[in-house]
């Protein structure tokens, strides 16, 4: 396309033009992704805060990791689309400063927190005798990957700027060197190692340890007559946490990929389908925030109960008795009075470990 000119004022041309039609369908698959998102994971969020028996160590992590994941979708999803499929930035400096902080901060708290539980259900099967967190001291845990995240996110809104050209505004990090200077490239290597390959490496070496004692072995202590039981609870919970992890790396993994490999080869930002790639991998990336409610809903069945809780209303959607004893606090003391034996202790651990 011919630059066009008005007077001395050159307007460049804009390689990031696509047919409307494709912009048409790049925006039904972002929206879609802020849409189940933000109200998947705010009814996350809902569940665990409105019923009682839902407040334990692994589901506060699991609220942090709604929360992150919620407002991420809502403060950068559709805006990176944008400036993605346009290539022009029409939101001001003040915004292209948190937009270049925030997703940063909020996926480092949610990796994070998905590490937190990786260890705390590794110090629960594995150290069942050691003390357990408490809710001040996860708190406190939540606090400090918030304070983490926002410390090593800082020097993106620091360095980030706007710059006008005619016809056309960026908005960009402008680090104290050239972009050609290999210290991008590395600044990046560090980023994704902190944020992607660190807290990953943990939670597979976990999860590999839970896993050869759930699946592989007998559980250390454990003794009793209901270990089946007790076995199968536990590996629920472990198993819909392994999902969310890899489901997490999985949806992560091109972003860092594309980042990389276009950091040690400037060529191929040229190539004419890189652009197409992008929204590809930035789509993919995006759309981690909405899968944890679609698993948490699938595998959990008081968090099924709460989502059936929410969406009563639609004809389809049966509540049924069983349902309602999962979300109340007294379905232990229920057991109590009217199980003995075998039976109770089976209730009782579903209690523990589902």
């Amino acid at each position: 396309t011919a630059a066009a000119g008005r007077g001395s004022e050159v307007v460049l041309p804009n390689q990031f033009a696509q047919p409307a039609w494709r912009i048409a369908l790049w925006s039904v698959a972002y929206i879609t992704v802020l849409a189940v998102a933000v109200f998947g994971n705010l009814i996350v969020i809902w569940i665990i805060l409105a019923h009682k028996r839902m407040r334990t160590v692994t589901n506060y992590f699991l609220l942090n990791l709604a929360f992150s994941d919620a407002s991420m979708a809502a403060f950068n999803t559709l805006i990176n689309f944008i400036y993605a499929a346009h290539g022009d930035w029409y939101f001001g400096e003040v915004y292209c400063r948190f937009h270049n902080f925030f997703p940063v901060t909020a996926v480092f708290a949610s990796i994070y927190s998905m590490a937190a539980i990786a260890l705390d259900r590794y110090m629960a099967i594995i150290h069942p005798l050691k003390p357990r967190l408490s809710a001040k001291a996860t708190l406190g845990v939540i606090f400090c990957i918030w304070t983490l995240a926002v410390v090593l996110a800082f020097p993106l809104c620091y360095f980030s700027t706007t710059r006008t050209l005619p016809g056309r505004t960026f908005c960009y990090v402008a680090w104290p060197r050239t972009a050609d200077d290999p210290f991008i490239s590395r600044k990046y290597s560090v980023f994704c190692v902190l944020v992607y390959v660190l807290p990953l490496a943990v939670m597979g070496i976990a999860y590999t340890i839970i896993g050869v004692s759930l699946w592989g072995s007998e559980i250390p202590g454990d003794s009793s007559e209901n270990y089946h039981a007790q076995l199968l609870a536990k590996r629920k919970v472990v198993k819909m946490m392994i999902i969310v992890v890899v489901t997490f790396a999985l949806c992560w993994l091109p972003y860092h990929v594309y980042f990389i490999g276009t950091g040690l080869n400037k060529s191929l930002m040229k190539w004419k389908y890189i652009q197409q790639v992008y929204l590809t991998v930035l789509w993919l990336a995006m759309s981690s925030t909405m899968y944890n409610p679609i698993i948490y809903c699938c595998l959990n069945s008081r968090f099924r109960a709460g989502f059936k809780r929410v969406f009563r209303c639609c004809p389809f959607v049966r509540m049924s008795s069983y349902d309602e004893l999962e979300l109340r606090s007294t379905r232990l003391r229920a057991c109590f009075t009217t199980q003995t034996g075998p039976v109770f202790h089976t209730c009782l651990l579903k209690k523990l470990y589902s």
